[in-house]
């Protein structure tokens, strides 16, 4: 009796865990795994609301993060390639590279308040209208 101990690579599904193989070859050959159907899950709401709330928050968190880190980068860029700019006097002896720094944290707070405003605005009535024809859906589901 000729043992392989690997088996042809096609030999089961790709999503399959493969075969375990024997440590003696007088072992039984392990059962083989049962065959469960995943459970039936009706449809959550319609697919082109999904992919619009989709887009609103992805729009949404760009103009979040650019914001913040277009100002940072803006700083970090005039540091860099304009230090006579930087360390210049704005008003008696406070450089205009603090004066910059310290506008930062503003900055970040309107980053954060355009976030909100558009997740007001745009991206939580998209999820409450999906969210009400979700349980619509749910209580159809159920009285059937």
């Amino acid at each position: 009796m000729s043992y392989d101990p690997y088996p042809p690579h096609d030999s089961y599904a790709p999503h399959d865990p493969p075969p375990p193989r024997l440590t003696y070859p007088w072992q039984p050959p392990p059962p083989p795994p049962e065959r469960r159907r995943p459970p039936r899950r009706p449809a959550l709401g319609n697919h082109r609301d999904l992919r619009v709330l989709r887009g609103a928050y992805r729009r949404q968190r760009r103009v979040a993060t650019l914001t913040a880190l277009g100002y940072f980068c803006l700083f970090l860029g005039l540091s860099a390639f304009a230090p006579s700019l930087m360390s210049s006097t704005v008003t008696d002896g406070v450089p205009t590279g603090l004066l910059l720094a310290l506008v930062q944290l503003p900055v970040t707070w309107l980053a954060i308040a355009l976030y909100e405003h558009t997740a007001r605005r745009r991206v939580d009535p998209l999820a409450d209208r999906i969210r009400k024809q979700a349980e619509l859906d749910a209580r159809r589901e159920a009285a059937r």
